[in-house]
């Protein structure tokens, strides 16, 4: 016989399981139940990182394609890209999504920061 707590829908129950080939052979009692413990309260969740300033905005917008979180930036203002170059790394849906430049240019600004959640259309950064 072996004895276990088990909690269904917030009750918890004392049970005891006869195991299967076991040699003796002796009555299971009922499931009695058994007070529940206190509930923990849920840690507070940490804040969200604030945005990078803005800076000088660009003449070219580059959007978040879909809600997610930003992995990784790979461009910091002032830097030079050619058009196809990664700007950053957007987790979307458990997938990892490379946010590439439409142009070349120049960075006028980031307006984001590694870890922030941003949603559909939000401007991640510009470029002149």
């Amino acid at each position: 016989m072996r004895r276990f707590n088990v909690t269904v829908n917030g009750v918890s129950y004392d049970v005891v399981v006869e195991e299967v080939g076991a040699t003796a052979s002796a009555p299971v009692a009922a499931p009695a139940p058994v007070a529940a413990p206190a509930p923990v309260a849920a840690p507070a969740a940490a804040p969200a990182p604030k945005a990078a300033p803005a800076g000088n905005a660009g003449a070219v917008a580059v959007k978040a394609p879909m809600p997610g979180t930003i992995l990784k930036m790979n461009v910091a203002p002032g830097q030079a890209v050619k058009k196809g170059d990664v700007l950053c790394v957007l987790e979307a849906m458990k997938m990892e999504n490379d946010i590439s430049a439409p142009q070349d240019g120049t960075v006028a600004s980031v307006n984001v920061q590694k870890g922030a959640s941003v949603n559909t259309d939000d401007v991640l950064l510009t470029l002149n």
